[in-house]
């Protein structure tokens, strides 16, 4: 576990976004994968808007994917732990690094074929309390044709991410320009915030 932490942590050093390829076990993704499943076919799903509740907006011609917000009290057995993984590479992260974290917030998002998220921050203008994003991706069989890579806009070189799964990506809430790129094909992953309050 530790390992998966450090690969994370390390990376970020390096490069300004972390990634672990392994952060979530095959078995967790799995099973986070198929809650998310169940959950859409509920229809629980809600479509994805910008801004925070003082200020939200909804416009597919931005952001087209739809969330889930995860919670404790929702008291899923495969959410609830994922969270105390969370919460343990938060206890690393604040002992190795000094962040002070306090607190997170995670969803699900699920990108149906043609979806895509336009370039964009992840910190609110009127709210400076998401200090990290996360992103752990649940697709198991993603090919380089399937799209939907996440790209991150860097000074000197921009990077493409695959969302392939059990791997999480981790960088500064404020710092990098990041989109979701048009995927060709159902694309799922948890996407969060490591927060200060």
């Amino acid at each position: 576990m530790e390992k998966n932490f450090e690969a994370l942590i390390a990376s970020y050093i390096e490069n300004k976004v972390g990634v672990s390829e392994h952060f979530l076990s095959d078995e967790l993704a799995n099973n986070l994968k198929q809650n998310l499943f169940s959950l859409n076919e509920q229809s629980l799903l809600k479509e994805a808007g910008t801004g925070n509740s003082d200020a939200v907006a909804y416009d597919s011609a931005v952001r087209s994917d739809s969330i889930y917000w995860l919670d404790k009290k929702h008291n899923n057995p495969f959410e609830n732990e994922f969270f105390k993984h969370i919460e343990d590479f938060i206890r690393y992260l604040n002992q190795s690094c000094y962040t002070g974290i306090t607190g997170y917030e995670f969803h699900y998002s699920l990108y149906e074929k043609g979806d895509f998220y336009l370039k964009h921050f992840d910190q609110f203008q009127n709210n400076s309390s998401r200090k990290f994003s996360m992103i752990s991706y649940l697709n198991s069989n993603w090919k380089p044709e399937d799209g939907g890579e996440l790209l991150i806009h860097q000074e000197h070189n921009n990077q493409k991410i695959s969302p392939v799964q059990g791997k999480t990506v981790f960088f500064k809430s404020d710092e990098l320009l990041h989109e979701v790129l048009l995927t060709n094909t159902t694309r799922m992953s948890i996407t969060g915030w490591l927060k200060c309050d």
